[in-house]
């Protein structure tokens, strides 16, 4: 008996396009790159926008102002990392446009996977997992920074 591709378990059919697009978004890492990931508190999403890098990143960092690129979904978004303060590696304030466009929110996760390194240019391929934290459990939320984790009792 032949089976067909409209199943009970699949009810559309994926159009090449939107299959391209599933595919941009979420990859399996290969471990031969290096990448770091990181759940969003409020200093990542808020007025402040601030997004330092984790210290197992930065050693394959420049140690100055570079110009980076994030890519999710087919964009980008160029920003500049600030890699000349050795104890706070960051992205600067154009992390915003990323953050509002992509409508990132308190829970969810990015993972940032380095596809190119130099004293010209960094490239990050991102992929962003939704996490929505339920709104009753926001005042538990301290997770300002890496320092003050995101605890939940």
């Amino acid at each position: 008996m032949e089976q067909d591709s409209h199943s009970a378990f699949n009810t559309s059919p994926v159009s090449n396009t939107e299959h391209d697009l599933e595919s941009e978004e979420f990859w399996t890492l290969s471990g031969k790159k290096p990448f770091f990931d990181i759940i969003l508190t409020k200093s990542h999403i808020n007025p402040r926008y601030l997004l330092t890098l984790p210290a197992k990143i930065q050693p394959v960092l420049p140690s100055l102002a570079t110009p980076a690129v994030l890519t999710y979904g087919g964009k980008e978004w160029n920003l500049t990392y600030r890699g000349s303060n050795a104890s706070c590696k960051k992205l600067d304030g154009s992390w915003q446009n990323f953050v509002d466009d992509n409508n990132l929110k308190i829970g969810d996760a990015c993972v940032f996977e380095l596809d190119e390194s130099s004293c010209k240019k960094l490239v990050f391929r991102v992929q962003i997992l939704r996490g929505d934290i339920p709104p009753e459990l926001h005042s538990k939320i301290v997770g300002e920074s890496s320092d003050s984790p995101i605890v939940i009792e």
